[in-house]
């Protein structure tokens, strides 16, 4: 693993998603009081409110909640598309033996609650919700398990955490393709040939703030007017941008020691670099050297981590998690999705993760982890259950009915709470004392 300050990139990722999910429940709590309080139509004026601006005669706007969800979000999945990329290359994901286990628990963790929810809901417009309860809200998972502090071995974490990577990728994957009407072709090409060009621009260590800033919004601008789901652009730049250095540390050193040799010949003072442009020449090339050293995909992880993390989740909850809570909304509760979900969530994350694990193992293909017991994989399986945020987005692209989207939130709720307390309880049982 890569390390910086004394920490590793999977330390400093762990660390920042349990506290980040502090501030997540913060926000989440906040939406729903403020939704239920006597300022109620305040905060469904303000995500209601149109932001947008004219051109060609024509309107381009979306309410702010839109914008949050299309546009903020798409930061979201951009960090998370590189969180993803890392792993497949240089971390938990990179080889065969590390990958199977945290991608087939995954998959039984996704398989399973998609099957027990389309059990209650075979028909109609309820059957789009399939997706809602495949999703693993990652900050509350990791934020539960870090209340344990060293009784946790690290093998486990590593295993939620890179469970949780690949059921975010899973989830993505689903939202492209089964959450998609109707693509325009033209838009997506000009999307990829955009990307293509911010590539080329990235692997020649291009530095042009501007450009760049002006062909990633394009992208996002291409995708979202394409069909498919805005936040995909995220992805779809995180994969040009690479996460290992772009020079061999040996070409590194050479320019060092070249650079540096002449610099000491010339009698280099502060000075002196002001009016000798060959001294300037050479500390630039050496700053290059540097730069290209560090992988870009790293550094704007770490620089947008916490951005996203302790600003633009908040800020969704915010507008997201808002429900009115009265006698109309559990007249009918439990209904076939709210019992799909909770079902889902509460009992088919933990089977699937649970037993598509075990037949990994047991086949002979992987193994346990060191230090870590079937009944510590059984708790972890249980906070796999925790949903919520990525639940949420996804139920608000399987819903337009407001009434079927206001069930499936509460569902949601339901469901994350059942699922950490289950999940925190057998852990305190299967984890080491001390």
């Amino acid at each position: 693993m890569i390390k910086q300050s004394g920490k590793t990139v999977f330390e400093r990722f762990f660390h920042s998603q349990t506290n980040s999910s502090i501030v997540l429940l913060l926000a989440t709590i906040t939406a729903v009081a403020w939704a239920n309080s006597p300022w109620a139509d305040l905060y469904y004026t303000l995500s209601h409110l149109d932001i947008g601006t004219h051109f060609n005669g024509k309107q381009y706007h979306m309410s702010l909640d839109h914008w949050v969800k299309d546009g903020l979000m798409a930061i979201f999945f951009f960090v998370v598309g590189l969180e993803i990329k890392r792993e497949i290359l240089i971390g938990e994901l990179s080889s065969v033996k590390k990958a199977v286990l945290p991608v087939m628990a995954a998959l039984g963790g996704a398989v399973v609650p998609a099957l027990i929810y389309f059990g209650f809901n075979q028909g109609g417009l309820e059957a789009n919700g399939w997706a809602i309860p495949m999703a693993t809200d990652i900050a509350f998972a990791l934020g539960l398990l870090a209340l344990f502090g060293k009784r946790v071995p690290i093998g486990l974490k590593v295993f939620l955490t890179a469970l949780a990577i690949v059921d975010d990728l899973m989830a993505v994957l689903v939202i492209a393709v089964f959450y998609t009407d109707q693509i325009s072709f033209p838009a997506l090409c000009t999307a990829f040939l955009l990307l293509g060009f911010l590539f080329l621009l990235v692997r020649n260590n291009v530095n042009r703030p501007v450009c760049t800033f002006l062909i990633v919004f394009g992208v996002w601008l291409c995708v979202f007017l394409s069909g498919i789901h805005a936040t995909i652009a995220g992805v779809l730049l995180a994969m040009v941008i690479p996460v290992k250095a772009t020079i061999e540390p040996k070409q590194f050193f050479n320019t060092i020691n070249q650079y540096k040799t002449k610099l000491r010949g010339s009698k280099l003072t502060r000075d002196s670099m002001v009016a000798d442009k060959q001294q300037r020449m050479a500390i630039q090339q050496i700053y290059l050297a540097a730069e290209r050293m560090i992988p870009v995909g790293i550094h704007l992880e770490e620089h947008l981590h916490p951005i996203q993390a302790f600003l633009i989740l908040p800020i969704f909850a915010l507008f997201a998690a808002g429900i009115t809570v009265d006698s109309t909304t559990f007249a009918a509760f439990p209904g076939q999705i709210s019992l799909g979900i909770i079902c889902g969530l509460v009992i088919g994350k933990q089977v699937g993760i649970f037993l598509f694990s075990y037949l990994t193992i047991k086949s002979g293909i992987t193994e346990l982890p060191k230090g870590v017991s079937w009944g510590q994989i059984w708790g972890v399986s249980l906070l796999g259950g925790i949903g919520f945020t990525m639940s949420i987005f996804i139920s608000e692209l399987a819903f337009t009915d407001p009434g079927l989207i206001g069930e499936a939130k509460v569902a949601i709720f339901i469901a994350s709470i059942l699922a950490g307390i289950f999940g925190f309880i057998v852990l305190s049982k299967t984890l080491p004392k001390k």
